[in-house]
C-alpha cells in the first residue's frame, strides 16, 4: 500500500482505478481516459496532484543558494508570486528533477514544488548543499493540491476560492501565483492549457474538489495527466529525462540561465564542456503514419538502421493519431517533416518528425498530412 492523498477516498466513493505511482496509489482515471483528455481540451478537467511535494526555503541565504542549486536562475523572480521552471541538476549534468519555483515575497521566501516519486531524495539532495548558509526547508505535507486545467477552468474555479483570492486568481498572468495563508494559487499547469494549480489545507480539499464536480468540472486522472502533457510536448521526468540525461538533450535548453556567466550552478561545467564538444543528442517529436502506437523504447531508424530512440510516447485523443517525443543519436541528420520509421514489434513502421508541441489550448499544431 502506498501512500495517500486527502483525496483519497473521494476517489474510491467516485469509482476510481486507483495504480501505484511514485510510491502514492492515485486515479489512473475515472472510467473513460479518453473522456477526461477531451473535457480538459474543450472546457474543464480537475488532477488530485497532491502527491507532488511542496517545499517552502526561507532564510537570508536562500536567495543565493537557489541560485547555486537550480539551471534556472531565481535571481529573474523579482515580483511576488513569480514563478520559473527549472532542472535540478548533479554534477555531472544529469537531471536529478525538473520542478517549478515561485519567489513568495522578501519576508516569506520561495515555494518549489517537486515530483512525488523523486520528492525525498530531492528533498535529502537540497539538505545536503545548503552548507553553512541560512537556509531552512520546509515539506508543506500540510497541504493538498488541486489542478483545474481547460479553457473554462479558470472561470469555473475562481468562485470557489476564497472571496479574497478571487479577482486577483482571475487576474493572474500565465506563470504567477498569489497566495493568502495557506492557499496559494498559481496560473500554471501540465496540460497546454490554461487553468489554475491550487495549493490549500488538507483538509478542505475535499470540499473543494466537490464544490469543482458540481460546477461541471471532470475528474481527471494520470491517464489523461499523461497524454494531455505529452500532446503538449511537456517532458515526464523518468522517461524524457533522468540522471543520466541533460537538459540540453532533452528540449530543455531553454531551461538554462547561462548569463551571468560567474554564476556557479550545480552542473555547470559539465554542460559547457559537452556543450562546447557538440556532440549531442537532439530532442525531436514523432508522429506515426502507419499503423500502431510509439511507446517508449522504441528504436528509430533511418535507411534501416538505429538512429535514435523513443523516449515517450501514445494514442493522442486530441489528434486521433500515435505520437511521441524522441531522441535522435548525435550525427543523425534529419529535419522536420523528414519521414523515418520506428520498429514496432520487429516491424519498420513510417512515421515523420514533428516540432513539438502536437496540441495546445484546445487546438492541433502539427500538419497530420
Amino acid at each position: 500500500m502506498g501512500h495517500r492523498t486527502p483525496l483519497y477516498a473521494e476517489h474510491e466513493r467516485l469509482g476510481a482505478r486507483l495504480v501505484p505511482f511514485g510510491g502514492w496509489d492515485m486515479p489512473l482515471h475515472y472510467g473513460s481516459q479518453i473522456e477526461e483528455h477531451l473535457a480538459v481540451r474543450s472546457r474543464a478537467g480537475m488532477f488530485d496532484v497532491s502527491h507532488m511535494q511542496a517545499l517552502d526555503l526561507k532564510g537570508e541565504g536562500a536567495r543565493d543558494f537557489l541560485r547555486r542549486l537550480l539551471a534556472n536562475d531565481v535571481a529573474r523572480l523579482r515580483d511576488p508570486g513569480k514563478a520559473l521552471y527549472s532542472c535540478l541538476l548533479n554534477e555531472h549534468g544529469g537531471v536529478l528533477d525538473d520542478l517549478i519555483v515561485y519567489f513568495l515575497g522578501p519576508a516569506e521566501g520561495y515555494r518549489t514544488v517537486v515530483n512525488a516519486a523523486t520528492a525525498d531524495r530531492d528533498l535529502a539532495w537540497m539538505r545536503a548543499q545548503v552548507g553553512r548558509r541560512d537556509v531552512a526547508i520546509r515539506p508543506r505535507r500540510d497541504l493538498a493540491m488541486i489542478a483545474v486545467q481547460g479553457p473554462e477552468a479558470r472561470r469555473l474555479a475562481a468562485v470557489h476560492l476564497p472571496s479574497n483570492l478571487r479577482e486577483p486568481a482571475l487576474a493572474l498572468k500565465p506563470f504567477v501565483g498569489v497566495g493568502d495563508q495557506d492557499w496559494f494559487v498559481a496560473r500554471t499547469g501540465y496540460t497546454g492549457e490554461d487553468g489554475f494549480e491550487i495549493l490549500l489545507p488538507a483538509d478542505q480539499a475535499v470540499g473543494l474538489w466537490r464544490a469543482l464536480a458540481a460546477a461541471g468540472v471532470v475528474p481527471c486522472g494520470l491517464g489523461a495527466r499523461d497524454t494531455l502533457r505529452l500532446e503538449a510536448g511537456m517532458n515526464l521526468y523518468g522517461q524524457d529525462m533522468d540522471e543520466e540525461t541533460n537538459p540540453l538533450e532533452s528540449g530543455l535548453g531553454w531551461t538554462l540561465a547561462w548569463e551571468p556567466a560567474d554564476r556557479d550552478f550545480i552542473g555547470r561545467a559539465a554542460l559547457e564542456s559537452r556543450r562546447a564538444a557538440g556532440v549531442l543528442s537532439r530532442f525531436v517529436g514523432l508522429l506515426l503514419l502507419g499503423r500502431g502506437v510509439l511507446r517508449s523504447h522504441q528504436k528509430i531508424l533511418v535507411a534501416g538502421r538505429e538512429a535514435g530512440i523513443i523516449t515517450s510516447g501514445g494514442y493522442a485523443p486530441t489528434l486521433r493519431r500515435s505520437i511521441a517525443l524522441a531522441r535522435l543519436d548525435p550525427g543523425v541528420e534529419l529535419d522536420i517533416g523528414d519521414p523515418c520509421a520506428v520498429d514496432i514489434r520487429g516491424k519498420p513502421t513510417a512515421a515523420r518528425l514533428v516540432k513539438p508541441p502536437f496540441a495546445r489550448q484546445g487546438a492541433v499544431r502539427i500538419d497530420l498530412a
